[in-house]
């Protein structure tokens, strides 16, 4: 019997497997946020008041396999806002099926229905396995990050 992959949006009752996921892709990026960044992060991607944070979960099996969260935005160059696609991860038991794939083509799905055109997203330079997906589905630009 073949693996039933969905995709949907996160609920209430997804807590725990979010921040498992979540975790696992700031562990990648060795990076971790405080508490308080969890338990907003969550209540704000449920919330009616923050229409424009998003999330959706990939399941495999109906267990929780990846996330992508993703956050509509004006745009000074165009009329309509645009979609940045902030976080995207496969658990690793899960890499290579597709799951990441058919995230960010949920999000562009979403993008799309909402009347947002556009979705970008950055990845780190050394993101190589990532990037040969971004590289099939998307468009490579030349733009560097800089922060404060």
């Amino acid at each position: 019997m073949p693996d039933t992959i969905t995709i949907r949006p996160l609920t209430s009752g997804d807590e725990a497997e979010w921040r498992r996921l979540w975790t696992g892709y700031l562990d990648y990026y060795e990076a971790s946020v405080p508490e308080e960044v969890y338990t907003t992060t969550f209540a704000r991607l449920l919330s009616a008041d923050h229409p424009n944070q998003n999330a959706l979960l990939a399941l495999k099996d109906n267990q929780p396999v990846g996330l992508v969260h993703y956050i509509y935005h004006p745009h000074n160059w165009k009329v309509e806002e645009v979609c940045y696609l902030q976080d995207l991860y496969a658990d690793p038991s899960a890499r290579g099926t597709g799951i990441g794939r058919r995230l960010i083509e949920a999000v562009y799905a979403a993008a799309d229905a909402d009347g947002r055109p556009s979705v970008y997203w950055m990845t780190q330079d050394f993101n190589a396995t990532a990037r040969r997906l971004y590289d099939r589905i998307a468009t490579l630009t030349p733009f560097i990050k800089y922060a404060r």
